[in-house]
């Protein structure tokens, strides 16, 4: 598995590239902005795109899936309770001074437990609503795809419309529990390690205990 990551947009969003270097698929998780530069950068991988793989559907999350479902032909999966956010992400982006064209209907309805695959490359979907209720990670090949559940060192907001602080803190509670050697790759900021923030975030901390500690 190779992992790319792009920071884009004026929010400073991290989208990501996996490619299974075994069948040359590829997807692309949560393409906020400059659709161009992503295009590109599949092209450069030499691979397929196969899909688009959203987290959420906060703006900044969004704002290049339409261009690039243009260009690529390829289906978005979105968990469903986060279609209010999705449908309403061109009118919200220009709150924030942001041009999101309308959006392609999502054709995947992730769901939690299910799998989602690129190539020979397996994947679970975990449902951790709080930051907004249809927040999913990607789970698998010792990696966390985390959207805005956590940061190193943070974690999401819980005071924007649609946010739960309460399914926040549940969601946080049920992470750490996984593996702990896991690389959590983030939606803003650098990426990290579960068992790091275990034991240094202070909204994560005393949660629980990384194995072997």
């Amino acid at each position: 598995m190779k992992v790319q990551s792009f920071t884009v947009g004026p929010l400073q969003e991290n989208c990501y590239l996996i490619v299974d270097d075994s069948t040359a698929k590829a997807v692309l998780v949560d393409p906020g902005d400059e659709a161009d530069r992503l295009a590109h950068a599949v092209e450069a991988s030499g691979a397929q795109l196969t899909a688009i793989w959203l987290t959420h559907a906060h703006v900044d999350h969004v704002g290049a899936v339409a261009p690039l479902v243009e260009q690529f032909a390829v289906p978005v999966a979105l968990h469903p309770d986060d279609r209010p956010l999705y449908d309403r992400a061109p009118d919200i982006g220009r709150t924030y001074g942001l041009r999101i064209q309308p959006l392609p209907e999502p054709t995947i309805a992730l769901a939690e437990g299910d799998p989602v695959q690129v190539g020979d490359l397996t994947f679970d979907v975990l449902h951790l609503p709080g930051h907004a209720p249809g927040h999913v990670a990607f789970i698998g090949h010792g990696a966390m795809f985390s959207g805005d559940l956590l940061f190193a060192g943070s974690i999401g907001r819980t005071d924007l419309p649609l946010c739960d602080p309460r399914a926040m803190n549940d969601s946080l509670r049920r992470i750490s529990k996984l593996d702990a050697s896991l690389v959590v790759y983030c939606g803003h900021g650098p990426s990290t390690t579960l068992g790091r923030e275990l034991v240094s975030n202070p909204f994560l901390s005393g949660l629980a205990r990384p194995v072997g500690s």
